[in-house]
């Protein structure tokens, strides 16, 4: 648990430059698993948040001009989110960032440990996580 807690304050940190906290930064990730969108509710259930916390996160991303909203082309009256080039670019960024506050904390174990380290986390949390 401390180590996930150095990594999230490590990953945190390194997002304050675009002014993204972690959850926008979760939906933007999700996001861009499904390039034919999500309607809100659907994303608040993949963040395991509540819709109106999700419809929050959106408007937030929107406004920021990450976040796109169309009709749902199968149903009118729902909307659908999508990620705009720039919303996609900066998930490669918060990727970027993701994987080098990670490094930063595990930099203090030598390869072999860091290998160690993965085998035992794949095993214990299981692959699909």
């Amino acid at each position: 648990m401390a180590l996930a807690r150095r990594v999230r304050r490590a990953y945190a940190e390194a997002l304050s430059e675009w002014h993204v906290t972690p959850s926008q930064s979760r939906a933007l990730r999700v996001l861009a698993a499904r390039p034919d969108g999500l309607r809100p509710s659907l994303l608040a259930d993949e963040l395991r948040i509540a819709p109106r916390s999700a419809t929050e996160v959106a408007d937030a991303l929107e406004a920021r001009g990450w976040v796109h909203r169309a009709a749902d082309p199968t149903d009118r009256r729902a909307t659908v989110l999508t990620l705009t080039p720039e919303g996609r670019e900066l998930v490669g960024r918060i990727e970027d960032v993701r994987r080098r506050a990670s490094e930063q904390v595990l930099d203090v174990l030598p390869a072999a440990q860091r290998r160690t380290l993965h085998e035992i986390l794949t095993v214990v949390v299981g692959e699909d996580q």
